[in-house]
Order: C-alpha cells, then sequence, then structure tokens
C-alpha cells in the first residue's frame, strides 16, 4: 500500500438476489467490479481495493490487476465491511480518509469520485456524500430514489439536514437525488459502525440517518449527473449501452 492519506474501497459481494453473481457480470469486456476498479483508479487520489467476502471476486479482481482485501461474511453492511478492510490494509492507521464507492456503479465518473473530497476540507465535516438535482418528476416521487434535503453552502455545496424516500422538501425550488458513494474521515467511520441502527434509519431504510441521528455532520457535493446503479436485468443492458456509446 501506499502511503497516501486517502484510500478508496469498494465493498463487492455475490448476494444479489434479482441479479444473480452481479459484480461479475459482463460489461462492456470486464467484469462490473472490475469496470469500477478501473473508474476509482482513474480518480487517481490514492489507492484502491475491493473488500469482499468471495473467492470468485477475489481471483477476478486479482486476475486484473487490482488489490483484493477478504473480509467476513457476516457484515450487516457496506460500511461494516470497510471498516474492517481498512483495518487490516492499513493497521497503522496512516489512512485518514476512506472512500466507499458502491461496487455496482460502473458508470460513475473519476471526477465523481474526486468530486466527493472537496467537503472535507472543512474540518467540521465528518462524512461526504453526493447528490445531483432532479429534474424529472418520475425521479422525484420515486421512493427507491433518495432525495437529500439540505441547506445550501455554496453554489455546489450543501450541508445535508435530512435523507428520505418521500418526494421532498416540499414547495418550489430544486430537490436533489443522493448519490450512495461517501468519503469518511476515519475517526468518523469507526463511529458511525459502533453506532446502533436509530429508529428513523429503519423507518426509511436508509443508513445515513443513523449519523445524522447522533448529530454526525455530513455536507454533500453537487454533481451534475447521476451514475446508475444495476439491480436488475434492465440496469445491465442501460449499462451496457453507455459503455457501447463511448466507443
Amino acid at each position: 500500500m501506499s502511503s497516501s492519506s486517502t484510500l478508496i474501497l469498494i465493498p463487492a459481494r455475490m448476494a444479489a438476489t434479482r441479479l444473480p453473481g452481479k459484480p461479475l457480470l459482463d460489461i462492456a469486456g470486464l467484469p462490473m467490479v472490475v469496470q469500477v476498479l478501473r473508474r476509482a483508479e482513474a480518480a487517481g487520489i490514492g489507492p484502491v481495493a475491493v473488500a469482499t467476502d468471495t473467492d470468485e471476486i477475489a481471483a477476478v479482481v486479482k486476475a486484473h490487476g487490482g488489490q483484493v482485501v477478504m473480509t467476513r461474511a457476516d457484515h450487516p453492511s457496506g460500511s461494516d465491511r470497510i471498516a474492517e478492510a481498512l483495518g487490516t490494509l492499513d493497521p497503522d492507521g496512516k489512512v485518514e480518509i476512506v472512500i466507499n464507492v458502491q461496487g455496482d456503479v460502473p458508470t460513475i465518473q473519476p471526477d465523481s469520485i474526486r468530486a466527493v473530497l472537496a467537503p472535507l476540507t472543512d474540518p467540521q465535516v465528518e462524512i461526504a456524500t453526493l447528490a445531483a438535482e432532479i429534474h424529472s418528476d418520475e425521479e422525484a416521487t420515486n421512493p427507491n430514489v433518495v432525495k437529500v434535503i439540505g441547506s445550501p453552502l455554496a453554489p455546489r455545496r450543501l450541508r445535508a439536514l435530512y435523507f428520505t424516500r418521500a418526494t421532498a422538501p416540499w414547495g418550489e425550488g430544486p430537490r436533489y437525488h443522493h448519490i450512495g458513494l461517501y468519503a469518511y474521515r476515519r475517526a468518523a467511520l469507526q463511529r458511525f459502525i459502533g453506532l446502533p441502527p436509530s429508529p428513523l434509519e429503519q423507518r426509511e431504510r436508509l443508513e445515513q440517518l443513523r449519523a445524522i441521528e447522533a448529530g454526525m455532520r455530513i455536507d454533500v457535493g453537487l454533481v451534475d449527473e447521476v451514475p446508475r446503479g444495476v439491480d436488475t436485468p434492465a440496469d445491465l443492458e442501460t449499462a451496457r449501452r453507455f459503455f457501447s456509446s463511448q466507443h
């Protein structure tokens, strides 16, 4: 591992029921998890590793030259998985910031991964994440689209007040589609995984509300587009079309 103070971790596991073997599905000639790995590497902000509990994923990542850290199979969330991986890769505590890039967002742009670091220039910010403005009613009313409600701090920055599946906030003005990419200060990650699941987290089924309810500060960098996650066969075809249009 290099001496960089920033580490990008990609949690990946085989448990998806709607799309069996999801991390290894082919997208433009590479397994999906490797496409994500390539984009994280292209961000150029620190070493990248895939955190997995699956030998098959580990073998594929290594075959494509990537770094792998094996983790326990019983983690309740990706945050717990990256915390274990961080301890394994950096037991001496040199890494200060950990970026969690989901393993099923092959269309994430390297610029977006870099953008998540900007809010952490403020020492008061413990966790940083991303969002993009919503431009359609379908997106605004879809409960699968998580909305972030925040106070504007700067032209491309919000302080997060709440996350919800509801259409919010009410009234005229922009709404923002939350993008599930996080940058944690190391101490914030350790605090977060030590907290019990919170009432609103359980009600909305949104893990980040645990941090909000505990009074942790999350700031949001605004980017221009939402990278599409791959959860269904239709999503997979959309991602494949995206890559074919790049060439």
